[in-house]
């Protein structure tokens, strides 16, 4: 019973669980950005697309 306290503080002062989250936010965020972006050039590139389409036939 008595390593029951140290461990809490031991668990309490560990910042690698905060790492980990801190990356999941900076992957998290990025996707974000990413699907934004595809969002924006997704017509674009299927308009493109379309304008070459006949000239491959």
């Amino acid at each position: 019973m008595e390593r029951l306290p140290a461990l809490v503080l031991d668990f309490l002062r560990d910042r690698r669980g905060a790492t980990a989250l801190e990356y999941g936010f900076i992957a998290f965020f990025i996707s974000i950005a990413a699907l934004a972006a595809l969002r924006e050039i997704g017509p674009l590139l299927a308009t493109k697309y379309a304008s070459v389409l006949p000239g491959l036939q």
